[in-house]
């Protein structure tokens, strides 16, 4: 039987999204995927999640998982040349560099968040995209928040001119666009407790939350204000960034990632013994094609009620603000709402006639009044949740590699993106 076109070879998983993306089976991928890595927890942790969908009751998958384990498992991985995709999702110290040696093994890449974590790693991306394009490669990073749907009609009603007016200019103390997003180490990843690795909680192997998880918020930024342009540097002005940590107790760290003692990496960070500092939290202030807008990531030990992460996003329009809320009064369920400005007597018909065409790409979309205007009431079905998306941006790589149809913004975009991060780390390392 010939093999299917698509080979997956997923590298060092020491993340749990090396696992999400195979949540699904898919039609152009081979069963047989190639695991290289190092041994130790972090490889046996992401085999136990490709078992744990391969015999779960619902729609099992049928991944068949070959393994290589050693120290030289990446000179290994290039040797075999038994796939053609690889898939990046762990200790971002050398993802930089893994990107760019699989590259130039004619390899195609899809890279979990973030692709670089400083400067350097910066520079060696761009020569990474630059190989990419000479040798016909496909390289892409993993973002699943361009699923979620309150995100995408957030989007959506930001181009109706009638609704939401244009983007406002902001300013530092009043961004026009503000996304700011609450995670939590302690957390359930497929109805169990996720296990995380010890080096998750070093920021020169995870990257600090600056370059990490505002990868994202970046990302919906230009997604969302500027869509399907081109980006460059000479875009984007960082006006100031900050940094701060999230004290973790040893007894806090042995919960989530089952070891006793802070690794001796960690001791740098452990204050009296018992304490751990975790540069996980970061904000940037900045302006991108002259708009401000300001991204923020803090992270807490645990939910109250294991609610989940939260997301908060406000984009600020001359006629309307539209507002995506997460929190206590939402159930913790991200929920979009517009709220016209000023006393338009007729905003109210020409909400009502603009939505007739979202909900005709969206059915069962619909607006309730409330008090400070409408709530966006979206049909459970568009709602699949976090690890639900894994398997749409496996699906859009899939296409764009089967078809070559990547848009052309895509690649200048994320230039820019992990520009607007490594530069912000900069200038929050500067003024600390």
């Amino acid at each position: 039987m010939s093999r299917r076109p698509v080979r997956l070879i997923t590298v060092d998983p020491g993340h749990f999204h090396a696992a999400l993306v195979q949540k699904s089976m898919y039609e152009d991928v081979d069963s047989v995927v190639h695991v290289y890595a190092p041994g130790g927890k972090d490889v046996e942790l992401h085999l136990g999640r490709i078992n744990n969908f391969n015999t779960r009751a619902e729609d099992p998958t049928t991944w068949k998982e070959e393994v290589y384990t050693g120290d030289d498992f990446f000179e290994k991985m290039l040797a075999d040349t038994v796939g053609n995709v690889v898939v990046l999702s762990g200790n971002n110290r050398k993802k930089t560099e893994y990107i760019s040696r699989s590259l130039d093994a004619g390899l195609n890449v899809l890279a979990d968040k973030p692709m670089v974590i400083n400067s350097a790693g910066f520079e060696m991306l761009k020569t990474a995209f630059e190989t990419a394009k000479e040798k016909d490669l496909l390289l892409y990073d993993i973002m699943t928040e361009r699923f979620e749907i309150t995100t995408i009609l957030q989007k959506e009603l930001a181009t109706i001119s009638d609704v939401f007016g244009t983007l406002e200019t902001g300013s530092p103390d009043n961004p026009s666009v503000t996304k700011e997003s609450v995670h939590h180490f302690y957390k359930y990843v497929s109805g169990s407790v996720l296990t995380r690795p010890a080096w998750f909680m070093d920021v020169t192997q995870a990257g600090e939350g600056v370059v990490d998880v505002t990868t994202h918020l970046v990302d919906l930024v230009q997604w969302e204000c500027f869509p399907e342009q081109s980006l460059t540097y000479n875009d984007i002005e960082i006006i100031s960034a900050k940094r701060w940590p999230t004290k973790m107790t040893r007894s806090e760290f042995a919960a989530i990632t089952k070891v006793k003692e802070f690794p001796e990496y960690l001791k740098p960070y452990v204050v009296n013994d018992s304490v751990l500092n975790i540069y996980c939290n970061g904000e940037i202030n900045y302006k991108i094609k002259g708009v401000h807008a300001k991204v923020s990531v803090t992270w807490a030990y645990r939910s109250p009620g294991d609610g989940g992460d939260t997301h908060y996003s406000i984009m600020r329009g001359t006629k309307s603000d539209l507002v995506i809320r997460q929190g206590a009064d939402q159930q913790f369920k991200p929920t979009l709402y517009i709220e016209p400005k000023g006393k338009d007597a007729k905003f109210e018909a020409v909400l009502t006639e603009k939505m007739k065409s979202v909900e005709a790409k969206y059915p069962g979309v619909s607006i309730k009044k409330i008090a400070k205007g409408w709530e966006v009431d979206i049909p459970a079905n568009y709602k699949e949740g976090h690890e639900a998306h894994f398997s749409r941006v496996m699906e859009k790589y899939l296409e764009y590699l089967k078809n070559k149809n990547m848009p052309a913004w895509e690649v200048p975009n994320m230039l820019t993106k992990y520009y607007t991060t490594t530069k912000a780390l900069e200038v929050a390392n500067s003024t600390k």
